[in-house]
């Protein structure tokens, strides 16, 4: 899945939602992502695509 599909890269990832996500549906709290993630954002509107971004510099 691409869970597995971040984990086999090398290069980093940042998981990155608009919206907090611990404040919506429960399903919105499981992530598939973020165990091979370098970190994730979220909660931030749209300026977590920029500190995903800065992280990267």
């Amino acid at each position: 899945g691409l869970g597995d599909a971040v984990k086999a890269i090398d290069s980093p990832v940042v998981e990155v939602h608009i919206s907090n996500i611990a404040s919506r549906e429960p399903f919105r709290h499981e992530s598939h992502i973020s165990a091979g993630a370098r970190g994730v954002i979220f909660g931030f509107g749209l300026q977590g695509y920029e500190l995903a971004v800065r992280s990267f510099l």
